[in-house]
């Protein structure tokens, strides 16, 4: 392989994956808001396994920064400072609890950081990815609304991109943080089934797969809640209640090994279209929620994607239309 982006590879699930990924000597991009936080596990991956790891700024939440970013990475690839490009791994994201609040473009925060941004990164970024690469998206459970990890975050409404973009705004009533959440979920295990639509239809060997990494307690996604729930959450007890009803729980560990598999064991290089889970130390391809499968709708989603992110013909690629 040659390299492998990854957002969020600096923490949580994603840094396990890049552990793991840097092992078997795969260069690497980590791809994040933050130059400081992503330095030393770029020097700490390259020193321990002697691979190429390259920092890239990006805010999945501002539309301009994708851009940019997008810009900045096909720089690196013509001077030869990125050897190439094997899979683009969507993992970075949030929960955003407090009031609502919206991005540099105007839209809901959690959507855009969640969805749009990835969204435009892959369009932007697909004509630079291998005739064989991957895209991989780190979903969630909680996208589903008749498991339990869904009905405990808040069930996930109507996956209108329109919608979601400009919830709260106008005097209409804000969604739920749970629900604002799982709903961007569900969106993203529609884009990559979508995708992986579009790519069939174009004859494309390159792969869309969607992942949920089940219940990570010691991951940045309880970061925004009061310290007794983090501390809560990690418990042995709380743990053990958790499996007892049914939430689908795993580690980060576990979690990232299998996200790193997704994006470059040559086992899954024809998994696209497949909705992957970890599972109390298992990796399973499982069934997703009944509506991420309505293909009306998903088109519908990925189309006012596109207006939202304001893509030009110019940078949709022809495989992807």
């Amino acid at each position: 392989m040659t390299s492998i982006l990854i957002t969020g590879g600096h923490s949580g699930i994603g840094l396990a994956a890049a552990r793991v990924l840097a092992a078997q000597h795969i260069d690497l991009v980590l791809a994040g808001r933050s130059v400081e936080r992503m330095r030393p596990v770029a020097d700490e991956l390259s020193a321990q396994h002697g691979v190429s790891v390259t920092t890239l700024t990006l805010d999945t939440s501002s539309l301009a920064s994708v851009r940019a970013a997008a810009t900045r990475f096909r720089t690196m690839l013509d001077s030869g400072e990125v050897s190439g490009l094997d899979a683009i791994v969507c993992n970075a994201g949030g929960r955003f609890d407090g009031d609502i609040s919206y991005s540099p473009d105007g839209y809901e925060t959690t959507f855009a950081t969640n969805c749009l941004g990835h969204f435009l990164l892959v369009e932007l970024l697909f004509p630079s990815l291998s005739e064989k690469g991957r895209v991989v998206y780190t979903a969630s459970g909680t996208h589903d609304p008749d498991s339990m990890d869904g009905r405990l975050v808040g069930a996930a409404v109507e996956p209108d991109a329109v919608a979601l973009a400009t919830n709260g705004k106008g005097g209409g009533k804000a969604l739920p943080v749970g629900k604002r959440y799982s709903t961007s979920k569900l969106c993203t295990v529609m884009y990559a089934y979508e995708l992986d639509r579009r790519l069939r239809r174009a004859h494309s060997s390159v792969s869309s797969i969607a992942f949920d990494p089940g219940s990570v307690p010691e991951t940045g996604f309880l970061r925004d809640m009061p310290r007794p729930v983090q501390w809560v959450s990690n418990t042995a007890a709380m743990k053990w209640v958790s499996k007892r009803i049914g939430v689908i729980t795993s580690d980060a560990e576990f979690s990232g090994a299998s996200l790193a598999a997704l994006a470059a064991d040559p086992g899954y290089a024809q998994a696209s279209g497949t909705y992957f889970q970890a599972h109390d130390r298992a990796l399973s391809a499982v069934r997703s929620a009944r509506l991420s499968y309505d293909e009306r709708r998903a088109a519908h989603l990925w189309d006012d994607s596109k207006r939202l992110v304001h893509l030009t013909d110019d940078e949709e690629p022809t495989q992807l239309r």
